[in-house]
């Protein structure tokens, strides 16, 4: 993971929303660490992922699978 470490910079020098969350004066100065943040799998970002896994019938994926199938054989 790559990071950039910037320390002792003066608050007034900051982007505005940065300034609004810290809430000290604009002659402190602080440490900025700027980091790579993981990348999301999509599958956890899709709103449907996981939408049946309280679903008992489904512990056994296969025999469900076969139940489905087994009408039209």
């Amino acid at each position: 993971m790559n990071a950039i470490v910037i320390e002792r910079v003066k608050v007034s020098e900051l982007p505005e929303d940065w300034r609004v969350r810290l809430h000290v004066g604009g002659n402190a100065r602080v440490t900025v660490r700027i980091e790579e943040e993981a990348a999301a799998t999509e599958d956890a970002e899709n709103p449907l992922f996981g939408m049946w896994q309280d679903r008992t019938e489904l512990s056994d994926v296969e025999a469900y699978v076969r139940k489905l199938r087994a009408p039209r054989f």
